[in-house]
């Protein structure tokens, strides 16, 4: 009797004292988190018969190089950002114009990533239809849905919208009036006069940006800045001066950044970065003014000997309002026996162009550049990873030192249950 007594006391306590401390399963299943709401992006893919050709670079068709870009900026889409993807031409393969220009659809849902479904389903589009680009904006809106949070569009084309009605610069319009904080950037995977006002038009309605790309790495690059950017508040990015040579570049983190640059200068910037980290950069130049035909863009890593680890590069001609590279540095882990072995280790970056103009264009002040820098953790090396489940931070330090009070008391229990039993015997 003694025995059990004690035992439904040691039991009780130990219920009352896990429950509270938030062990017991379901114990904070009741406090929802107040987390600020996701970012959400709508990849709007063209699938229309025109994106057959072959003319990306080495010959690749619009739509593998438009899948391969999508495969890499699903696998680099941040976690925190709900991302999805809808189509435009991608089903009907007919003549009847009022049938082919009501060809969209919700490919993948805008939410949590999953990987390889999204991927998937990308590799599953074959050119098709016709091009409805109002239609697909308008679907896109209501994808997105309301609410909170930032909101936007990467509308990715090769041909101006073949339907005509909605159009789809005053669709563009009629979205901006709509007071929901929606931006439409678009990229197009041609250099038709055409098609460059048309999605300029529809980029500008919205506060968005107008892309000329030419091949599968330089659309992934210029996605994949344009989803970082989702993460960030329209009014965030950081006003930066780059220096003339990397000891005096100011350094930069994680984020958003916009500085200006001359016609044919060399910009430099300082990166630290940690061991097992992965560099990933993002850089965009803006030709805001009348320039001349042919130009490129070269983005570098150095090491403060100044030896060039790695490089990106984006070249373009006729005219773009954008012109964007990327790359990706990933910091070999050090030796063993290396000093500082926990330490960051400061990289350059070096952003140069090769814009040029007429002599009656005003040179000052120089182009409007965007840098978005990020760094990511290996999954072996990662510090924000859970060692073993174990949580960081305070919460943890408090639930372990209660299991430790309560395991002292255990144990106290446990011997005065065994004095009882003895005595009882």
């Amino acid at each position: 009797m003694i025995f059990r007594r004690w035992l439904a006391i040691l039991l009780s306590g130990l219920v009352a004292i896990l429950t509270m401390s938030g062990l017991a399963p379901n114990a904070m299943a009741d406090q929802p988190e107040q987390d600020d709401p996701p970012p959400r992006v709508d990849l709007v893919l063209d699938v229309s018969g025109s994106m057959r050709e072959r003319d990306m670079g080495g010959g690749e068709s619009r739509i593998a190089a438009a899948q391969r870009a999508f495969n890499e900026v699903i696998d680099a889409v941040p976690d925190e950002v709900h991302l999805g993807i809808r189509t435009l031409g991608a089903t009907y393969p007919g003549d009847d114009l009022e049938i082919g220009c009501q060809d969209s659809e919700q490919l993948f849902p805008v939410g949590p990533i999953d990987r390889t479904e999204a991927k998937t389903a990308v590799a599953t589009l074959r050119p098709t239809g016709w091009t409805p680009i109002g239609l697909a904006l308008r679907g896109a809106n209501e994808d997105l849905g309301d609410g909170e949070g930032t909101r936007r569009i990467v509308l990715i084309t090769d041909g101006e919208d073949s339907c005509g009605d909605p159009d789809p610069c005053l669709v563009a319009h009629e979205l901006a009036a709509s007071g929901t904080d929606l931006v439409v950037d678009t990229l197009g995977l041609t250099l038709d006069d055409a098609v460059r006002d048309q999605l300029s038009c529809i980029a500008e309605a919205t506060g968005g940006t107008y892309t000329a790309v030419q091949d599968a790495e330089q659309l992934a690059d210029r996605i994949n800045q344009l989803v970082r950017r989702a993460d960030l508040p329209v009014e965030t990015p950081a006003t930066v001066a780059g220096g003339e040579e990397c000891r005096e570049a100011p350094w930069l983190g994680i984020g958003v950044y916009e500085d200006r640059e001359e016609f044919d200068e060399h910009r430099w910037y300082r990166v630290p970065v940690l061991p097992g980290q992965e560099l990933r950069v993002s850089a965009s130049v803006a030709a805001d003014r009348a320039v001349n035909p042919d130009y490129g863009v070269l983005l570098r890593v150095l090491d403060e000997d100044g030896r060039e680890l790695t490089r990106g590069t984006g070249a373009g001609t006729g005219h773009t309002d954008v012109l964007s590279t990327g790359l990706r540095y990933p910091m070999p882990e050090p030796d063993e026996d290396g000093a500082d072995s926990d330490a960051p280790r400061a990289v350059c970056l070096v952003l140069s162009n090769s814009f040029s103009a007429p002599d009656s264009v005003v040179r000052t002040p120089g182009l409007p550049v965007e840098l978005t820098v990020d760094l990511v953790s290996a999954p072996d090396a990662s510090p924000d990873a859970a060692a073993f489940g174990l949580a960081r931070g305070w919460a943890p330090v408090l639930l372990l030192g209660g299991v430790g009070l309560v395991a002292g008391l255990a144990a106290g229990l446990l011997i005065r249950v065994i004095s009882a039993m003895r005595k009882a015997i």
